[in-house]
């Protein structure tokens, strides 16, 4: 699309959201209702979209997408009068009478931006937030899943008016024209660097961003961990969606007393999982582009590969891979994976492995398996991540009640359940007061009784 017609777009949101149309609590839920059955009818095609770009299973799409959607919806439906309503907070001694409340309204035209390794998931569940919180969303699918994303456009332009949700297919370009424009928020979802770049665009309007950004999640394993359940479900988290996933673990850090028998479970693992040649299962995602399995081709130099380290460009195959003998200096130490490769590195030391993972940016995701009662309390005081999974991974991220989100350079903002309804909503404060009681003291001229009506606002306010 154009930049004309962008802009028409765009004017077209800010005259509907003027309308006031997006307010009432019916029109939420219809607009819910409706995303709702456009999601069941077009599931099928959805599937289908995404195992020809990334080779999901369909199980596996319906636990990372279609599931996640409408679970997210069906508890939007349930919980958002309950979200709408103001909330009644104190007032002080000196304000009354009167009443305080904070009261949930919508930001307005909002941009939604997603990536391509969940491609309907990070578009759609951001837009039920937009939804419930009574905004209009212009959507901004990836260019690299050109598929799936023109199912969810037929999607969303056969039951949605483009005045109140629209779909925009534009590339780098006008990506950023877009990000030049006016909007009330910009709800983002990629890597780090192109967040500084999102940030620093919407910066010239002093639009506020939600971003939903990555990192290199640590997967901390003490020797007090069941290895096998551990290695398990480190491989399930790993190479899920074939390792393109921002929570993903990045890297295993294991104590050295169990390190080799994790690695020798963790590759019995992946064995039982996919076969003997993952390449044959129908469980193991693809790459979503050649270029990308060039960019991961790159990272195998170093260390020793303890399995896999197989790939195929033509065909978009990157084995599940396991790297030993990598420490943080290694080049793939530097930079989120963000495929099917997993480091595996040992301490001796927690307090030095908690220093390490210190030292660097705060991960969006950090994994630990113990039986230590007393190394989770620690660990969770003394490190920082956008969220915590306790002996296993990616779970955390599908609860509707737990907020989702970054912290540092793995993001801002949160999101699922209603921290989504929140963070699509501006919490506007609000004090009612009577025309019954008149304090003169607070008016000019000032210095009489001082002393006293200090104490007095001290006692009341």
């Amino acid at each position: 699309m154009n930049e004309t017609g962008m802009l028409e777009i765009l004017r077209k949101q800010r005259e509907f959201f003027s309308s006031h149309a997006t307010l009432s609590r019916p029109f939420r839920l219809e607009m819910l209702g409706k995303l709702k059955s456009a999601l069941l009818e077009s599931e099928g095609a959805i599937l289908a979209a995404l195992k020809t770009e990334l080779g999901k299973h369909e199980i596996e799409a319906f636990e990372s997408e279609t599931g996640q959607l409408l679970f997210e919806i069906n508890h939007a439906i349930r919980h958002l009068g309950k979200w709408m309503r103001p909330e009644k907070v104190p007032t002080p001694l000196f304000h009354l009478p009167g009443r305080s409340e904070i009261i949930p309204e919508p930001y307005g035209v909002t941009l939604i931006i997603a990536p391509w390794n969940f491609p309907l998931q990070l578009l759609l569940v951001p837009l039920v937030g937009a939804i419930c919180g009574g905004n209009t969303a212009i959507l901004k699918p990836s260019s690299k899943t050109p598929l799936t994303s023109r199912v969810i456009a037929e999607m969303i332009g056969q039951y949605f008016d483009p005045a109140y949700i629209s779909v925009l297919a534009a590339g780098r370009e006008e990506g950023d024209f877009l990000l030049g424009q006016k909007f009330d928020l910009i709800f983002f979802t990629g890597g780090t660097e192109a967040g500084k770049h999102v940030m620093a665009e919407a910066s010239g309007n002093l639009t506020p961003v939600v971003l939903e950004l990555g990192g290199k999640n640590p997967c901390l394993v003490d020797k007090s961990a069941d290895i096998r359940t551990s290695a398990r479900r480190i491989v399930w988290g790993k190479f899920f969606n074939a390792g393109q996933d921002c929570i993903a673990p990045d890297y295993v850090y294991a104590d050295k007393s169990i390190k080799d028998a994790l690695v020798r479970e963790m590759k019995t693992a992946v064995r039982e999982f996919y076969g003997e040649d993952p390449r044959a299962s129908a469980s193991y995602g693809r790459i979503v582009t050649q270029e990308r399995v060039e960019a991961m081709s790159a990272l195998l130099g170093e260390g020793k590969i303890a399995l896999g380290g197989t790939f195929d460009k033509e065909s978009r195959y990157f084995s599940p891979t396991i790297i030993e003998g990598v420490d943080f200096g290694s080049k793939i130490m530097q930079g989120e994976i963000f495929g099917p490769i997993l480091a595996v590195l040992e301490f001796t030391d927690i307090a030095e492995a908690i220093r390490n993972i210190n030292d660097r940016p705060k991960p969006l995701a950090l994994y630990l398996f113990t039986r230590s009662g007393e190394l989770r309390e620690r660990v969770l005081r003394e490190t920082s991540s956008g969220g915590v999974c306790v002996n296993d991974t990616l779970s955390h991220f599908t609860s509707r009640y737990l907020p989702f989100g970054g912290v540092g350079q793995s993001g801002m903002g949160q999101y699922h359940g209603k921290s989504s309804f929140d963070a699509f909503s501006h919490k506007k404060s609000v004090m009612r007061k009577s025309f019954l009681i008149d304090y003169a003291l607070r008016y000019p001229p000032y210095g009489r009784l001082t002393s006293w009506y200090r104490k007095l606002l001290e006692w009341t306010t």
